[in-house]
């Protein structure tokens, strides 16, 4: 059973990736380092105890059709009670709508406890801090008042309907499309697919985010609306009224996130009120929409990272757990006496043998990258907000897309190194690893696939300030090699050096996207953006590995860090030579090898 680790998030938060210095400096409010660890128990306690149990029910019920209606798991309703009860929903929300103003630092670190207890169930509430987050920061005063109160409380869920069956990650060619009428409002047509949480039956009310397109609007992305549709109209004293004309046609039956609804949605074919249409209201401007809506998806991109991270932590636990039960063979040099279902026998734990160790090993590698990753990501976004606004935004821009797409893989290779472990019985349901493996394959997918990631951080984020904001970030890297040797630690063994040239690999691979984009090159970068992608997040997992050894003292909890950081050094960053090679190199036979696909 899942356990959150509410130590080494704390830990990674605070000297990791950035509180404790934040917290020093007063950069964040009233916020203590006592409040931090109590609200960091608490949802530990919560994910640990209330979520983690009922994630089998979910996978093995899922959310079911009946009647036009989403029936959810059971227990989980009560569930989604007690959490929105327990204000969790509220935690970064503006106090102006009933919610605490926390950092989002500690949004992700909840994110990723509950997420580790159930993917299914907390993708349903991410979604709705997201539409929040959105309708906060564009929405008209009346639809403030009217629908945060209830969503910041958890009253009603929010959900975000982008996609549709022709369009995929293309949103340029949507079809959906909005009616001007003479009271304001707008009617909306069209279908929308891929919806998360559209319809369940958790709240009495769902506020639907939906792009749609106006008769007159220009062609392609610039021609996109964004509009509020609930699913109930909201009359003048806050009471429900009739049914919008918005309704789940049917939900997928998906690989993993059993309990998650993917609906497919309707919006204005007459089913309810009086005439067709759902009837909705502009958020932002019309013809904006898209960039109305990127203040949910970017929230939405670094809350998916937080699913990989959960689910590697929770296939780590599950792993190692089985592994010290598990006896088979003999390791080399084991003398014990056997334990588990070998007792007796003279058989090894298998978290003997070194090959098990190694994957066990590169799995909490991979986890604890991941993890510090997004959180010096979220970081970013928290001081974004205060002084050295435009650095810390750029930085929060800059790490945004490796947040989520090097977590995301890191969910899938670690969850497929949990079944591996398992052996035989890992493909078996009943010990609960392969859920988390096909629980964990949507994420590289979804809220831009990570190829699309990889367009964003070459094309957008890698140009910022001229390449400046990169190049004094690789500085920053350097910074911590150089501590790493300093330090002459035995105990870190040779990360000071292997991760100096990763550093110098990732250096040298930006220079050269730089300089083709610079020089109109761009298919030839574009040809390599994923390869760099994981090559930068490889270097920033060995340079967080350091520095949290480094701020452990090199040999603190028995030198636990500094070992698993010299692991890391030494037998996984040292990918990022044969990175860098393809990136630089690999444009042209990449060309060449088309003919093959025909």
């Amino acid at each position: 059973m899942y356990k959150a680790p509410v130590e080494e998030i704390a830990f990674t938060l605070k000297h990791v990736a950035g509180l404790a210095p934040a917290l020093e400096g007063g950069h964040l409010g009233e916020l203590t380092d006592d409040l931090v660890d109590a609200i960091l128990s608490e949802a530990g306690r919560f994910a640990t105890e209330e979520v983690a149990p009922l994630a089998e029910i979910g996978d093995r019920q899922g959310a079911r059709l009946v009647d036009g209606a989403v029936k959810m798991p059971d227990g989980w309703p009560a569930l989604y009670k007690a959490w929105a009860e327990g204000g969790w929903n509220s935690l970064t929300a503006s106090p102006e709508f009933g919610g605490q103003g926390l950092p989002h630092m500690l949004h992700v670190a909840a994110l990723e406890m509950w997420n580790s207890g159930s993917m299914a169930f907390a993708i349903g509430p991410t979604l709705t801090i997201g539409a929040i987050e959105a309708l906060a920061a564009h929405g008209s005063d009346h639809l403030k008042s009217t629908y945060l109160p209830k969503m910041v409380s958890g009253e009603w869920m929010g959900s975000m309907n982008l996609t549709e069956p022709h369009a995929g990650s293309d949103l340029g060619v949507m079809k959906t499309r909005a009616e001007r009428r003479d009271d304001g409002t707008y009617r909306l047509f069209g279908q929308k697919i891929f919806i998360t949480y559209g319809e369940h039956d958790f709240t009495d009310n769902i506020v639907h985010l939906v792009l749609a397109r106006l008769p007159d609007a220009p062609a392609g992305t610039r021609g996109i609306s964004l509009f509020l549709v609930p699913k109930f109209l909201v009359n003048d004293d806050g009471s429900l009224g009739p049914r919008n004309d918005a309704h789940c046609h049917s939900i997928e039956h998906k690989l993993g996130i059993h309990g998650s609804p993917t609906c497919t949605m309707i919006y204005g074919d007459g089913r309810f009120g009086d005439e067709p249409g759902a009837i909705g209201w502009l958020v932002g401007e019309e013809n904006r929409g898209l960039a109305c809506m990127f203040t949910m998806m970017n929230n939405a991109r670094l809350a998916v990272g937080m699913q990989g991270v959960a689910i590697a932590e929770a296939a780590t636990q599950k792993a190692i757990a089985y592994a010290k039960e598990r006896t088979q063979g003999k390791a080399p040099g084991w003398h014990g006496s056997g334990q588990g279902s070998g007792q007796g026998s003279g058989m090894s734990p298998i978290i003997e043998h070194p090959d098990v160790a190694r994957m066990l090993l590169t799995m909490k590698v991979l986890t604890q990258g991941a993890r510090a990753i997004t959180y010096a990501c979220a970081h970013a976004v928290d001081m974004s907000h205060g002084a050295e606004a435009k650095h810390w935004a750029e930085r929060a821009s800059l790490l945004t897309p490796i947040a989520k797409s090097f977590a995301t893989d890191a969910g899938v290779d670690v969850a497929s190194l949990g079944v591996q472990v398992h052996g035989g019985m890992g493909f078996i349901e009943e010990t609960g690893a392969a859920r988390l493996y096909r629980d964990a394959r949507i994420a590289p997918i979804y809220e831009g696939t990570n190829g699309i990631q990889a367009i964003d951080l070459v094309t957008r984020k890698l140009p910022l300030s001229d390449g400046d904001h990169l190049r004094g970030f690789i500085a920053e890297l350097r910074e911590i090699a150089a501590r790493a040797g300093q330090a002459n630690a035995p105990a870190l063994g040779e990360t000071a050096s292997r991760l100096d040239a990763a550093i110098a690999d990732l250096e040298a691979a930006s220079e050269w996207l730089l300089a083709a984009l610079a020089e109109g090159r761009q298919a030839e970068a574009l040809a390599g953006a994923t390869l760099y992608q994981r090559l930068f997040g490889l270097v920033l997992t060995g340079a967080y590995l350091a520095k949290g050894a480094l701020a452990d003292g090199g040999d603190g909890r028995n030198g636990e860090r500094a070992a698993l950081c010299r692991f890391a050094a030494e037998n996984i960053i040292g990918e990022t030579a044969a990175l860098r090679d393809r990136v630089v190199s690999g444009a042209g036979s990449l060309e060449a090898a088309r003919v093959v696909l025909g």
